[in-house]
């Protein structure tokens, strides 16, 4: 229980550059909050517009092949993986955004 005590007294008592911690791990959860919130009203607009484009392609106006998506994600892919062990590698703040985000896609 010594080292429980140690991290309650650091968030409650310390600070990190003149800013209290639970500041610090307050902001990412409200930015959290905020990204759930908007994902999940921009939902709607994404698969309304997923469907779109698959009609497009299947009329042939616009070509889409499982190619190109392959090659979109073996781009994009590594770099996605990447950001997010960086976001987990802040553990503390990385939580606090994903517990946010989940709250604030939920709630909204």
């Amino acid at each position: 229980m010594g080292a429980i005590d140690q991290v309650i007294n650091f968030i409650t008592s310390g600070s990190i550059g003149g800013i209290p911690p639970l500041v610090l791990m307050f902001i990412p959860f409200v930015i959290g909050l905020i990204i759930g919130y908007l994902a999940h009203k921009m939902l709607k607009i994404a698969i309304i517009a997923a469907i779109i484009l698959v009609v497009v392609a299947y009329f042939g106006f616009f070509g889409l092949s499982l190619g190109a998506l392959k090659g979109i994600a073996d781009t994009y892919g590594p770099i996605a993986i990447q950001y997010g062990v960086l976001l987990m590698g802040i553990l503390p703040l990385g939580l606090g955004l994903i517990a946010g985000f989940v709250i604030g896609f939920v709630l909204s």
